[in-house]
């Protein structure tokens, strides 16, 4: 095939394989156990394949409309306004996208001019600036330390400014597991308060928090809900990641443009299972005991590993777990993390991939969305390290 003789400018100079992406790899190379990604090694409930086949067979396999199955968005804004006594409107403010982080990049897409800033929370999910930056923007960072990965907020005001356009935040938090807390929220509300700044809050984990803790959605907060978009996740919520199928709640004047860009992203979503995650939402308790349900995966991951010398913070919420090696190496976390995954064959994310800048605390984390059998065999060779 003939090469292509002119240089390619490419808008993501510094991008590239996804940490995910090669941790996952370098487990299979070495028949590592995979705790790096995100994923559950389970299968979902029975029910929720049984009502995907059923729509399948029933003819549900064309394009559903552009915003989404209506009973499906309908079912949502059930659950948000159960949950956080907010109401959206299924027509005007809710869409059914594919997976999070198309939501995510659609906001952005639909919101972000050249030249705006974008004030992201460090560390951060990789697919934050990226998406700021094919869309002309420019990222500010925000700097969080360990273990307790606390805001300043003095700090944020200081930051902000004309140019600023959005504020990402999320909570439950990848990769830290921290959570924001009321006083957070409020005073993120205030600070944002007489501006137009918009506010885009990655809420993909909003049914896993533990020991217990609630989830302070920004749809709890009027003032902050009425310039902002929230993310969810059904990957996340009924252990499918693979599916792909997200949604994104916003007040209708927001709405309006993420549509606009969201018809020319994907246009629609899998039909057949956002009928089945319609009729699978009619049962609660599905997420209503979520939080306890990976509690518990947590609580036995801690346990298998008190012997190590691996150190913690019991994780607040999501499905990670942040451990420091500081006691074991002086290496990299990124060297470390390699290691790890071939020479002793538990394999995890470097934290220091989540920052912008070179800030190496020691630090690793753990996917335990995983079966007791691969969490007790993965915590037998983190206690022989």
């Amino acid at each position: 095939m003939p090469q292509y003789k002119n240089s390619v400018h490419s808008k993501l100079p510094k991008v590239g394989l996804t940490i995910f992406s090669k941790m996952s790899q370098l487990a299979n190379e070495h028949n590592a156990i995979n705790l790096s990604q995100g994923f559950p090694d389970f299968s979902c409930h029975p029910k929720l394949i049984e009502l995907v086949h059923q729509y399948m067979l029933k003819g549900s396999n064309q394009y559903a409309p552009m915003t989404g199955v209506m009973s499906l968005r309908e079912r949502i804004a059930e659950k948000t306004e159960m949950l956080y006594t907010a109401k959206y409107n299924p027509e005007t403010e809710i869409t059914i996208t594919a997976g999070a982080t198309q939501a995510i990049y659609t906001a952005i897409a639909a919101m972000i001019n050249e030249g705006d800033e974008v004030l992201i929370f460090t560390p951060a999910y990789d697919c934050y600036e990226p998406a700021v930056e094919l869309n002309g923007g420019r990222s500010v960072f925000v700097q969080l330390n360990g273990p307790e990965y606390k805001i300043d907020w003095d700090h944020v005001k200081k930051l902000i400014n004309q140019r600023t356009k959005m504020v990402i935040i999320n909570t439950p938090h990848n990769p830290t597991g921290t959570i924001f807390s009321m006083q957070d929220m409020q005073k993120l509300e205030k600070l944002l308060s007489g501006t137009d700044i918009i506010v885009l809050s990655d809420e993909v984990y909003e049914h896993i928090l533990f020991d217990g803790y609630e989830h302070q959605s920004v749809a709890r907060f009027p003032k902050l809900a009425d310039r902002s978009f929230i993310v969810s996740s059904f990957g996340k919520t009924y252990h499918t990641t693979g599916w792909k199928v997200g949604y994104c709640l916003a007040p209708k004047e927001l709405m309006v443009e993420f549509r606009k860009a969201h018809q020319y992203t994907v246009f629609s979503v899998n039909t057949p299972f956002q009928y089945a995650l319609a009729d699978f939402m009619n049962e609660a308790e599905q997420y209503l005991t979520l939080g306890q349900f990976y509690q518990e995966k947590r609580d036995f991951f801690l346990e298998a590993i008190k012997g190590s010398r691996f150190k913690f913070h019991p994780a607040a919420g999501t499905y990670f777990q942040s451990l420091s090696f500081a006691d074991i190496s002086d290496e990299k976390d990124t060297d470390f993390a390699i290691r790890l995954t071939n020479d002793f064959g538990v394999a995890s994310i470097p934290i220091s991939v989540f920052y912008n800048i070179n800030h190496d605390e020691k630090m690793l984390r753990f996917c335990f969305a995983k079966s007791k059998d691969t969490l007790a065999r993965a915590a037998e060779i983190l206690n022989r390290i």
